[in-house]
């Protein structure tokens, strides 16, 4: 069974200690140029890539019939003999049509929903290790069940990977009973779990998870976990056996399946993954504080330059000369000259490039980071080297103790260690070559099974913010008033509180959500298509979110978003957009941003902060003609994304790097 698995996913690349995961091999930059060639093609070829497996997916609607047709104990016995059928042949295309068939009858008695045929092509296009893009509102997470499913009864541990704990609880709990009919035990692994109930999970058939909670427990495993293993030992671990003889939490990377693929493995692969322990900091605090004093004593252009995008500050000649002059004997931290020069930069980021309600927010007394990509709090996270104490000495909060970094990976180079990687977004096409050159990963279009009859109605680009925030409010009463539901996109909290503070002022109700309400998240998306309902939010409810339409709001023309701020990724605006016309339902969409973004000003130059300048003597209300404004949004974005593939790229060789000195057990992590 699991030696048949182990031979179609090419066993033979495994880690040379026998540990079940692919090695992460290094390649020649002529590989990785003809790898995104091939990538950048995958999307426009996904007719020709489905017309395989459209046949395959009428093999399985031809046995709708029969299968409705069986009793329970009929239906069981063809589960039970499809186990030891994909047991012994592993995924062969013939008993991969008949688990399909058959977890699609199951998904219909059970959840009152079965398949759609474009459902069931994406189901083949994960299980062959590729990524499906399907539009938002197309039922990413009932086509899940399809490859997991099959992987699982074939006897391989599934791990289904998700943006945020609410979005494994949801699947999770939809999922269970299906799975639970195929005999297959289902686990979710979230933050703040007790160690035992962790560990438990992650000895279940198909797990449901984070992307961060996966990739600090791999770490954890690479720390303290039970030595290497043999193949054969690995090869037991997928039934249970000889789970008592090790301290892992994974049974090996086998099959992960990606929820909004091109979040974890894009716009989430710039942060490595750091596994830190705490130190008393006590001592270093005169050090931090010395530090921070001498950033705010140094003069911008004069001591040191601003890189907004690079998120670093440049210090200049005559900065390192004061920070010496100043610094100098103070600390041991600020003894040796590269050491304080690192640690005054670190501080002027602190007050010049981290910012309250936009990279952090400060709540019950302590600073909290928030996730730029999806709008949550991730409070168990912080910075290192002391950027995180330095923040919260400028916020006049406590200080946490210092942590010193044990393991780090990036995502980049942990999710090519599995044996099979697939995915599901709904938009990847636009990253589809980079994704192929750091994954392997091919990029499929499934299309849609509605038409899709979301109107845009443009881009405004206006001169001041401020305009901009009035026609946002003046548009909101407008469509409110006609029983339609709205949804205003922003990018930051701050920005969503300064939508919610024009909203008051007109008198409009409205519901904020942001990183201070997430634990609200739920209640408001539920209420979310309410005739009349105006919904204000952050990257929260951009990705995984249901926004279901009242009856008279369908009738009315459906929900409509605006847009407020561009994002450095154009797949992120779609995303947003992506809430609207969902399913075939009605729906409109608009852009309403400013020249005063941050996108336009870091990303737009040399004619961004131009035309800012020229802002100041506009008349109220105006705004960039539409051509203008599209072809400033595009080059800018355009430049961000250039700069950011960049950065990734740098990031998997600086994590290569670290190796030889981050190393566990002889090996790299």
């Amino acid at each position: 069974m699991s030696r048949v698995l182990l031979s179609q996913w090419q066993a033979g690349a495994l880690r040379a200690d026998g540990l079940v995961e692919r090695n992460d091999g290094r390649e020649r930059a002529i590989d990785r140029w003809l790898a995104g060639l091939r990538g950048e093609l995958a999307p426009w070829l996904s007719g020709w890539t489905l017309r395989r497996w459209r046949r395959e997916v009428a093999g399985v609607l031809a046995q709708a019939d029969e299968l409705a047709a069986l009793d329970d104990a009929a239906l069981d016995a063809r589960i039970a003999a499809l186990r030891d059928t994909l047991r012994r042949q592993g995924l062969a295309d013939a008993p991969v049509r008949d688990a399909f068939a058959l977890v699609r009858e199951v998904s219909r008695r059970l959840l009152g929903k079965a398949h759609y045929p474009e459902q069931l092509l994406g189901g083949w296009v994960m299980l062959s290790g590729r990524l499906a893009e399907m539009a938002t509102g197309e039922g990413k997470t009932l086509t899940a069940l399809l490859p997991a499913i099959t992987v699982a009864l074939a006897g391989a541990p599934v791990h289904v990977v998700t943006v945020n704990d609410y979005l494994a609880r949801r699947d999770a709990a939809q999922g269970a009973p299906v799975f639970a009919r195929f005999g297959l035990d289902v686990g979710l692994v979230h933050e703040e779990q007790p160690a035992a109930e962790r560990a438990a999970a992650w000895r279940c058939a198909v797990v449901y998870t984070t992307n961060k909670d996966l990739v600090f427990d791999y770490l954890r495993d690479q720390i303290g976990g039970g030595g290497p293993r043999g193949l054969h030992q690995a090869v037991a671990s997928l039934t249970g056996a000889g789970a008592a003889t090790t301290q892992r939490r994974l049974r090996g990377l086998y099959f992960v399946l990606i929820d909004e693929a091109d979040s974890v493995l894009i716009d989430e692969a710039r942060t490595p993954l750091i596994l830190s322990a705490e130190r008393d900091g006590a001592d270093d605090l005169p050090a931090w504080e010395t530090a921070l004093a001498t950033a705010r004593a140094l003069q911008q252009g004069a001591h040191w330059r601003l890189h907004s995008r690079e998120r670093q500050a440049e210090l200049l000649e005559a900065g390192r000369a004061e920070i010496d002059q100043r610094c100098r004997g103070n600390h041991p931290l600020l003894a040796a000259r590269r050491a304080r020069h690192a640690l005054v930069q670190q501080a002027l980021s602190a007050l010049h490039l981290y910012h309250r309600d936009q990279q952090y927010i400060v709540r019950d007394g302590k600073v909290q980071i928030v996730d730029e990509n999806t709008g949550r709090v991730m409070a168990d996270r912080s910075w290192e080297r002391g950027l995180h104490q330095m923040i919260e000495l400028k916020e006049g909060v406590e200080l946490t103790q210092r942590r010193d970094t044990l393991a780090r990976l990036t995502y980049q180079r942990f999710f090519r260690r599995y044996l099979r990687l697939a995915g599901m977004s709904g938009t990847a096409a636009e990253v589809a070559a980079e994704l192929r050159a750091v994954y392997a990963l091919d990029v499929v279009r499934v299309p849609t099974h509605r038409p899709v009859i979301r109107r845009h109605q443009g881009e405004q680009v206006f001169l001041r913010a401020a305009d901009r925030w009035a026609a946002v409010a003046a548009q909101a009463a407008a469509l409110s008033a006609q029983g339609r539901s709205l949804l205003i996109g922003t990018r930051s909290v701050g920005a969503s509180e300064a939508v919610s503070q024009a909203l008051a002022a007109a008198g409009l109700a409205h519901a904020l959500l942001n990183a201070r309400q997430d634990a609200e998240e739920a209640e408001v998306i539920a209420q979310a298509g309410q005739p009349g309902r105006i919904t204000v939010a952050t990257n929260l409810a951009g990705r995984g979110t249901d926004i279901l339409l009242h009856a008279q709001v369908r009738d009315a023309g459906g929900l409509h978003v605006i847009l407020t701020e561009f994002h450095e990724s154009a797949r992120v605006d779609r995303q947003l957009f992506g809430r609207a016309g969902r399913q075939g339902d009605p729906g409109s969409c608009q852009a309403m941003v400013s020249l005063e973004d941050e996108l336009l000003l870091s990303y737009g130059a040399p004619f961004g902060p131009w035309l800012a300048r020229r802002a100041a003597s506009a008349a109220a209300g105006a705004c960039l003609p539409a051509w203008l404004g599209g072809a400033l949004r595009r080059f800018a974005q355009w430049r961000a994304e250039r700069f950011y593939s960049g950065v990734r790229r740098r990031t998997i060789e600086q994590d290569r790097q670290l190796d030889r000195r981050l190393a566990f057990g002889g090996r790299p992590v």
